[in-house]
């Protein structure tokens, strides 16, 4: 098992790095070390996507980052992107999105991005995952302005993985696609002041500027966040896969951590929020403090 997994990531990180070429089955086939029938088999079992339905999920989602923040012409990304036609990829993004992408580019709406996580993620990879644990958290204190934060609620979920069951990790793709002031989605731990009834303590959302006024996506809500001062907790990089061992070490730090070495105490009716784990910055979890 250990064996498919790792031959189904070298093909996805194949993928990412190869991603406005053209990518072939044979190119798949040389980075698994398998033959081509069995490295599309694999990839298909192991993401639900067929190799060409892979790629062009992943080029159709960099695209609209393109036409959200990037003054380009449709063309160019059309082509830049790998497509052979610009209707053949106007008609992708249409069916894809379900807007055009030229109205898309005038009018960003939230849409569904393809977030494509890899498969070293999974559990099973992970129990095997040998990694030093890491020493140095860096803190430092921050200050947060006032925003506001457009989120989608969970029912129960305090964690990170029951809200994937609660809500479905696809959001995580949804929320990348709205603008946000600090350049990408958070997951948080709400107080209680901002639960609603029924509704879960642990949300992810989209931090906006408190003039924002654009439209709210069905079965989401906007919360009102005050100026705040945080300690920002910011662990050693380290390898993809081993993500979960990174957050451990960065909430045990959390967890001894007396903020009156430095005149604060913690604040309870601010929410703790944290960053998507990327290796090559170390994770990072964000605790108010007044």
């Amino acid at each position: 098992m250990l064996i498919q997994q790792k031959a189904v990531q070298c093909m996805q990180d194949f993928i990412e790095a190869n991603l406005y070429d053209e990518i072939t089955l044979r190119d798949l086939s040389t980075v698994s070390k398998l033959s081509p029938w069995y490295s599309y088999r694999l990839l298909k079992g192991w993401t639900g996507l067929t190799p060409s339905n892979y790629i062009r999920k992943l080029r159709l989602s960099k695209s609209a980052l393109r036409l959200r923040d990037q003054d380009q012409k449709i063309v160019d990304i059309a082509f830049e992107m790998g497509f052979k036609s610009v209707d053949g990829y106007q008609r992708a993004f249409l069916r894809e999105f379900g807007i055009n992408p030229s109205e898309y580019s005038i009018k960003p709406i939230p849409i569904y991005l393809f977030t494509p996580y890899g498969v070293k993620y999974r559990k099973n990879m992970m129990e095997r995952a040998i990694m030093e644990t890491v020493k140095n958290i860096f803190i430092q204190v921050i200050e947060k302005p006032a925003r506001k934060v457009i989120i989608k609620r969970g029912v129960k979920a305090t964690d990170y993985f029951a809200y994937c069951n609660e809500v479905d990790c696809d959001i995580w793709g949804f929320l990348t696609s709205i603008k946000s002031i600090s350049n990408e989605p958070i997951g948080m731990w709400l107080p209680s002041a901002y639960i609603e009834q029924g509704t879960s303590e642990y949300v992810q959302g989209v931090e906006v500027l408190t003039s924002y006024d654009g439209e709210l996506p069905n079965g989401f809500d906007i919360i009102d966040l005050p100026m705040a001062k945080y300690l920002m907790f910011n662990g050693e990089p380290f390898e993809e896969e081993n993500y979960m061992l990174a957050i451990s070490e960065v909430c045990s730090a959390i967890k001894k951590y007396d903020p009156a070495v430095i005149g604060y105490t913690w604040d309870a009716k601010s929410p703790r929020i944290q960053l998507e784990p990327i290796g090559s910055r170390g994770y990072i979890e964000f605790v108010a403090i007044k």
